[in-house]
């Protein structure tokens, strides 16, 4: 066995290489480690449950990347050696795989998933849930090990014959059912709005094909709604200026009224209002908040570590909700607000500006496909009071400038490296040097180094942290005066020494 299987950990998903692309990288997740990785997650999964293998149920589905069928056969093969229990449920969004534990349709003890989410078409990976949710590091950590330890059959065994459960037509009723309750009770409640959904050629073309139409939207300003792994309009991101780009042009040349774009699994939404004007990453942040300020006034709302001030006065000062910035990492913020109501305050969002969002009232799944429901619903409500859906947005102020700079560590202590450079970059702004230029550590702060600057020259704040996963340092930017340019001179002056961050 060559594969460091520890190499496929990325925090609590498991990615890694499924076919050879222009990168010319070597496979490291092929049938074999889908095998192994699949039985580590049977025998945690009986140890969580206290059932034997016979006894579990699990579901697997898949995105639309090239090599998800053989991933999805060698894992169904897993499942069918160790006795369990398989439901395949083939095309699927992540946040529906999770419903399939909850649904009493299907009622499985697990599911697995197979996607990279966003990266590039010759990746592919895996997310696990139990009843609870997605599972967490230290038991992505425990499947690793198993599958180091499984030992192989001779040769990997056939995959049984399955047929296709219907998950995604039960999901997709699921969330029609939310939005006609919400709407008044009538059958076609969406009739005489007009949204436009960017599926990215990824899993997330039933959003208008299975809800929106059926509910009377006109989605003929909709692209890319077919699966396609080799992803060949945009990246399925989000957060990519060239995908948010197209969903922005499409709304304008079709006059839509609303632009819902999804990441590949479905797990991450953003959104563009009728103007063309994209509702992305502060924005999105603050619109998910504004969905819930009525119904929970004073409700915690838990984001990562890059949101910006203008947000926190906007959920503070305008929606009346408290503001924990926290860390980067969905599994981050999402454990966080759990953690926050099993201490008895109140948290009903936890939301990442990558437009990770997850409600409490929706099992605090990260769910994209669940906040562009609760942005269609307003976006309902508004249009009958002859409103858009950007009037909840008004009140939020932008910076004049953001930018994101990441630092590369060319070492192979990199971790260490970047510790110590956050600490010096912490004592240069206590020094004399930092207050004279009106620098101050941002507190409380749970990740990195988060500093305000205010002088003559700019007004604004930086982030310094270490990335997730990789030897880089992600620094960002905002300035309400002056560039950012200045803020990375700054910060390039307090880590003169450190000629290894790139």
């Amino acid at each position: 066995m060559s594969t460091d299987y520890s190499k496929l950990q990325n925090g609590s998903d498991i990615r890694g290489i499924a076919m050879v692309g222009d990168d010319g990288k070597e496979v490291n997740l092929g049938k074999e480690e889908a095998f192994r990785l699949t039985m580590g997650f049977v025998k945690l999964l009986s140890r969580k449950t206290g059932k034997p293998a016979e006894y579990l149920k699990i579901s697997v589905g898949h995105d639309s990347r090239l090599t998800a069928r053989a991933l999805k056969n060698a894992v169904i093969s897993a499942l069918h050696h160790a006795g369990a229990e398989a439901v395949d449920c083939g095309l699927a969004s992540t946040p529906a795989m999770f419903m399939s534990t909850i649904f009493e349709e299907f009622c499985c003890d697990g599911a697995i998933m197979i996607t990279a989410s966003h990266l590039p078409y010759n990746r592919n990976g895996f997310k696990y849930f139990d009843r609870k949710g997605g599972l967490d590091k230290e038991d992505i950590k425990e499947i690793i090990n198993s599958a180091e330890e499984e030992q192989m059959p001779r040769g990997l065994p056939e995959t049984p014959e399955t047929s296709e459960a219907g998950l995604m037509k039960a999901y997709a009723a699921h969330l029609r059912d939310k939005i006609k309750k919400e709407t008044g009770g009538i059958e076609k409640p969406l009739t005489g709005l007009k949204i436009a959904v960017d599926a990215g050629n990824g899993a997330g073309g039933f959003y208008a094909r299975e809800i929106l139409e059926p509910l009377g939207a006109d989605v003929t300003g909709s692209r890319f709604l077919d699966p396609d792994g080799n992803f060949p309009n945009h990246a399925p991101n989000p957060e990519d200026k060239e995908a948010i780009d197209a969903l922005c042009s499409a709304v304008k040349e079709t006059g839509a009224d609303l632009g819902i774009i999804f990441d590949t699994d479905v797990d991450r939404a953003s959104a563009v209002d009728s103007s063309g004007k994209e509702i992305n990453r502060n924005a999105i942040v603050a619109m998910a908040a504004a969905l819930i300020a009525v119904e929970h006034p004073g409700t915690t709302v838990v984001t990562d570590s890059i949101t910006s001030d203008q947000l926190t006065v906007y959920i503070e000062q305008c929606l009346g909700l408290k503001h924990l910035r926290f860390k980067r990492g969905y599994k981050n913020v999402i454990n966080k607000a759990i953690e926050l109501n099993n201490m008895g305050i109140d948290s009903q969002l936890a939301i990442e500006t990558s437009g990770h969002a997850a409600y409490k009232e929706n099992y605090f799944l990260d769910d994209g496909a669940y906040l562009a429901t609760k942005i269609v619903i307003k976006a309902a409500q508004l249009k009958k009071a002859g409103a858009d859906i950007s009037v909840l947005l008004s009140s939020l102020e932008e910076p004049i400038q953001a930018e994101e700079y990441r630092f590369s560590i060319d070492r192979v202590d990199f971790a260490a490296y970047a510790d110590e450079a956050l600490e010096t970059l912490r004592d240069w702004v206590r020094s004399e040097r930092g207050r004279a230029l009106g620098a101050s550590l941002a507190e409380p702060n749970y990740e990195g180094a988060r500093i305000n600057f205010d002088n003559e020259e700019v007004q604004g704040w930086c982030l310094l942290r270490k990335s997730l996963h990789d030897p880089k340092m992600p620094l960002n930017m905002e300035v309400n005066r002056g560039s950012c340019r200045t803020l990375f001179g700054y910060v390039r002056e307090a880590l003169e020494e450190y000629s290894d961050l790139k």
